[in-house]
């Protein structure tokens, strides 16, 4: 993978990122890059959807673009939001049998079959519910819990970014068509901007579920674009600067 090395840009600066379906300007000052759920039980083997049997046999490739994407923004001067989705221990968080997330959650289902896996999956304070060792948040990032799919469901995500005069958000993550897009969607509901970085992303199934995720994103809720355009963008204003 060829990496672009990012300089920093002037917190005033608005670049113009090439995306799908067109191009779409905004100022870093103004930007959150928006890590989703990069934990254990999304992307190693022996995690949540690993047991469910969904394959993340292809997610290292995804962790190292995560992982250029988070330099590239944080020099920048872009704020860095990691999200983690999970319960408490109880699970009193994941709502009971009057909850659809009772019904529909996977980690529930998969814990009710297999009863040797409660209290494991995406518990709180447990490996399953850690971030990858490769993404690990620094002073200055914002590491926020969620319990339901969507990051502005029940979190003070929107109040953080309204206080900061942040209206773009530039997602990365897994899983496309479920977490990502669904932040991506309230997003867009309540005014913001979403920008996917679709090899950034992993999606929870089969391919197709990917790319009907990037469809929608594109065509109906948000912009597409990839992390070496990112960088590339982000690194141009510098190197104006420089010539």
């Amino acid at each position: 993978m060829n990496t672009v090395i990012c300089n920093s840009v002037s917190q005033q600066a608005t670049v113009t990122l090439p995306a799908r379906p067109e191009n779409i300007a905004f100022p870093p000052a103004q930007t959150a890059l928006i890590v989703v759920d990069m934990q254990n039980a999304y992307a190693t083997p022996g995690g949540y959807l690993d047991l469910a049997g969904f394959d993340v046999s292809a997610t290292q490739p995804v962790i190292e673009n995560i992982a250029v994407a988070v330099q590239a923004a944080r020099a920048a001067g872009i704020q860095i939001i990691w999200f983690q989705n999970g319960w408490d221990p109880q699970y009193v968080e994941a709502g009971d049998a009057g909850s659809p997330n009772y019904h529909k959650s996977n980690a529930l289902k998969t814990m009710r079959k297999q009863p040797q896996l409660q209290g494991k999956l995406l518990a709180k304070g447990g490996w399953d519910y850690a971030l990858v060792d490769r993404l690990q948040p620094q002073p200055g990032d914002i590491v926020l819990p969620k319990p339901r799919y969507s990051g502005f469901y029940h979190t003070p995500l929107d109040g953080m970014l309204r206080s900061r005069n942040i209206r773009h958000l530039v997602f990365t993550g897994i899983a496309t068509n479920v977490c990502v897009e669904s932040t991506l969607r309230d997003g867009f509901f309540l005014e913001y901007f979403g920008i996917v970085l679709e090899d950034a992303t992993y999606q929870a199934g089969p391919p197709f579920a990917q790319q009907a995720a990037i469809f929608n994103i594109e065509t109906f809720f948000g912009w597409v674009s990839d992390v070496n355009t990112f960088c590339a963008t982000l690194a141009e204003p510098a190197l104006k600067r420089l010539a």
